[in-house]
């Protein structure tokens, strides 16, 4: 439940201290008149007045061909500055929505702002809200749609989050999209936190037609990985947008390039889904280091796909060696499996095959820090 707070909205009622009335002020003294300005130019009052480099001036004047006075725009940055939005904030969300400076303070900007401070935000929440541009702080709906998203999103700095990657969701239909959405994912078996998170790693998701989103848990499904299971809403995320044609691609790329059968491809993709979003070339050079120079067999890493979400050259080669390493020294047993060794934590693997062997390999910290940063030579002795 959004906590209740006044201040805006005394903030906005009050004469004295409103910035609406700040602006009156401002305008009565500045800029009594309203008749066109002959000598106004749109490109430099955007820089020297908003502050926007010339560049951003240049591309956002072209939406503001038809202002002739600066009248309104001086309304519209005295009612930001009494959002307590800073130069730069002011001169970000012009950039980004230059067509603000055309708002109506008084029947637009105002009753939004008075709304969300009615529903409990504080002013600096407010001005959050107002400098994400793109029109967020002229559309009425962030108003009465508010309640549902922090309750869905759990607070509202999630949805902060959440905006700030996908704006557009305030455009939608609450009724016919959002809300069928979120209750088909329901039914699929997600949580609202896993639902939550969801549409914070992919923001596109709840704005998406809702025949869609039925088409994408159809492909999730197809590829083995049923609603309800643990491994649904990140093999959702990879699907996310892509057509069948595509995943049926990637699938018989990946067959090929791991030598893996119709079977341990399913394998491999149900236990990671991410593979489906990974490129051909990084997925080429995990193929060759991990067949062609560890001697890993196909099947193996069919069933330890996750190994290949792992940075090759962070991760994957550089503690290969230092197995190796060890065990030519007879340090660690010979049948130490790889990737046990590649799944643990940097910590744990620091604490387990580099520190207890500082006195018989002193250099292979060393060299293993080196390795991680890419510095890997050409014949990998630690000594």
């Amino acid at each position: 439940m959004l906590r209740r707070r006044t201040i805006l909205t005394r903030l906005l009622s009050s004469p004295s201290t409103s910035p609406i009335a700040s602006l009156h002020r401002l305008l009565s003294a500045a800029a009594p008149a309203v008749s066109p300005n002959p000598s106004f130019a749109v490109e430099d009052y955007l820089v020297g007045t908003c502050g926007l480099t010339r560049a951003q001036a240049l591309k956002a004047s072209t939406k503001l061909s038809h202002l002739k006075s600066p009248t309104n725009p001086d309304a519209v940055l005295a009612f930001l500055a009494g959002l307590s939005l800073s130069s730069a904030d002011v001169a970000s969300v012009v950039a980004k929505d230059p067509q603000l400076l055309c708002a109506n303070v008084e029947k637009t900007l105002a009753p939004v702002v008075a709304g969300l401070a009615g529903h409990g935000l504080a002013q600096a929440e407010i001005a959050r809200f107002v400098s994400l541009g793109r029109s967020i702080s002229r559309c009425r709906s962030v108003v009465s749609n508010l309640p549902y998203y922090v309750s869905l999103f759990g607070s509202v700095e999630n949805l902060f989050r959440f905006l700030k990657k996908s704006s557009g969701l305030l455009g939608c239909s609450l009724e016919k999209v959002v809300k069928p959405n979120v209750v088909f994912l329901r039914k699929c078996g997600l949580g609202d936190c896993d639902i939550s998170k969801l549409f914070l790693s992919t923001p596109r998701l709840l704005a998406a037609n809702p025949e869609h989103v039925q088409t994408m848990v159809a492909s999730a499904q197809g590829l083995g990985v049923p609603p309800g299971s643990a491994m649904f809403k990140r093999m959702l995320q990879a699907v996310t947008f892509v057509s069948e044609e595509k995943i049926a691609a990637k699938l018989e790329y990946l067959k090929n390039m791991f030598r893996w059968s119709d079977a341990q491809v399913r394998i491999a993709v149900c236990r990671a889904p991410m593979l489906l979003t990974k490129s051909r070339e990084s997925l080429q050079s995990r193929s060759k280091f991990l067949i062609s120079d560890v001697g890993l067999a196909p099947a193996y890493i069919a069933q330890r796909s996750v190994m290949l979400s792992y940075s090759l050259e962070g991760r994957i080669r550089p503690r290969y060696y230092v197995l190796k390493f060890l065990k030519e020294k007879g340090l660690v047993p010979r049948d130490r499996d790889y990737y046990n060794v590649l799944s643990i934590s940097e910590k744990v693997f620091m604490e387990k095959f580099i520190c207890p062997h500082k006195e018989a390999a002193p250099k292979l910290a060393q060299d293993y820090a080196a390795a991680c940063r890419g510095k890997m030579p050409t014949r990998f002795r630690f000594t």
